[in-house]
């Protein structure tokens, strides 16, 4: 991701659905102007999911995605059906492609089902008019991607489909005023990039500059000395939670002191359920089964924090022989019933939908369900204060 691009994370996802054939990846290529997807008369041709990231009008910033046909054939057909159900998880809205010659089939009402089981709001685009002439549709319009025929109102009907205004929570402005001073902690590590801060310090600044805050920016190595220069007293210190520790000890009680992570689970909706699933972590037994998950694949580090550190810091809390078992990406189980608990990452790479999506099927199947901050926050001793900037969940402290 560049610098000057909005995050797949902040983007309407758009799904493209439909069965082999159909007239899918050419329907993607005509709304998009683009050949993002491969085109043949075989059918199948499209094997995996494709992604694309652009501008679509009337939408703003959008993440297409061409799914495989969904009555795909054999053993790779099964995994590519899958892969396509997966994508239902993180579509904000979906377009069937249905072959207008050939009218519905049991595969687009199944597919239909899907939408509405998930909540999902869709389009049907009756593909091939051209052939078949144009007709009128309930639930959705004649369209020829060959032709180009009735493109731009199927781009008007899925920007009608959703709400793309800021109607989103704030990371961190909402809890400061103007002129507020913000120091926020950033180690420099072997596990931090090269040359650029990682998804949620961009955010959190961009978020304080919007707030007409200012930011100032440490390592934990110098926070000590940087507060006793400053001269006036932050507003808040946000931390790495890596390096939360040491902050706490490096930081005034008075000033108040959060993460990136919690705010990042706060920003995204499930920190009210992080907060209670946390406690957790004192009931684990030996044996039980723990699932870290992260919605990124970076390069693992030597010391990297949800395969290294958390699990040594759970290990070290309770004392027990644990069965510890990490996830990263779009991969997620989908029986989570034999976990005590997982511990998600903030989700700076998940939009909205598949953070619900994930603490949903947790709390389907009875599984705590808790993050980064507050789980290092909860183990060493420091929850109490990491909320307090929060107070509306201070009552929800296990």
């Amino acid at each position: 991701m560049g610098l000057n691009e909005t995050p797949s994370s902040e983007r309407v996802h758009i799904g493209f659905f439909g069965r082999r054939n159909a007239g899918k990846s050419s329907v993607v290529n005509a709304v998009t102007g683009q050949e993002l997807s491969v085109v043949s008369e075989v059918k199948g041709t499209t094997t995996d999911p494709v992604y694309k990231s652009m501008e679509l009008l009337p939408m703003g910033p959008v993440v297409i995605i061409d799914t495989p046909g969904f009555d795909d054939e054999g053993a790779l057909g099964e995994m590519r059906v899958r892969k396509t159900k997966q994508i239902l998880n993180r579509a904000d809205c979906a377009v069937l492609v249905v072959d207008g010659a050939l009218g519905k089939t049991k595969t687009d009402e199944e597919l239909i089902l899907l939408f509405k089981e998930k909540k999902i709001p869709y389009v049907v685009a009756y593909n091939k008019c051209d052939l078949t002439g144009l007709q009128a549709y309930d639930d959705g319009l004649s369209v020829s991607a060959s032709e180009g025929l009735f493109i731009h109102e199927l781009k008007e009907r899925i920007g009608s489909l959703v709400n793309t205004g800021d109607t989103k929570m704030r990371i961190v402005g909402d809890l400061l005023n103007p002129f507020d001073l913000v120091v926020l902690v950033i180690p420099i590590d072997k596990a931090a990039p090269k040359g650029r801060l990682i998804l949620p310090q961009q955010q959190v600044i961009r978020d304080i500059l919007e707030a007409g805050a200012i930011s100032v920016a440490v390592r934990e190595t110098e926070l000590k000395e940087t507060l006793e220069r400053l001269g006036t007293r932050p507003a808040l210190v946000i931390t790495d939670s890596q390096v939360f520790e040491q902050v706490n000890k490096d930081t005034p009680e008075e000033i108040l002191l959060t993460s990136f992570s919690i705010l990042l689970a706060r920003y995204k909706g499930f920190l009210e359920d992080a907060v209670k699933g946390v406690a957790a972590i004192g009931y684990l037994t030996d044996g039980d089964r723990i699932l870290i998950s992260e919605g990124c694949t970076h390069h693992r580090q030597c010391d990297d924090i949800g395969t290294v550190k958390l699990p040594r810091w759970l290990r070290q809390y309770t004392g027990k022989e644990l069965a510890i078992e990490t996830s990263s990406g779009r991969e997620f189980p989908e029986d989570l019933s034999a976990y005590k608990l997982i511990i998600h990452c903030g989700g700076c790479m998940l939009n909205e939908r598949e953070i619900e999506y994930r603490r949903k099927c947790a709390s389907d199947a009875g599984v705590p369900f808790t993050n980064y901050g507050i789980a290092i926050a909860y183990m060493k001793g420091i929850l109490k204060r990491s909320l307090k900037a929060l107070p509306d969940l201070e009552e929800l402290l296990p």
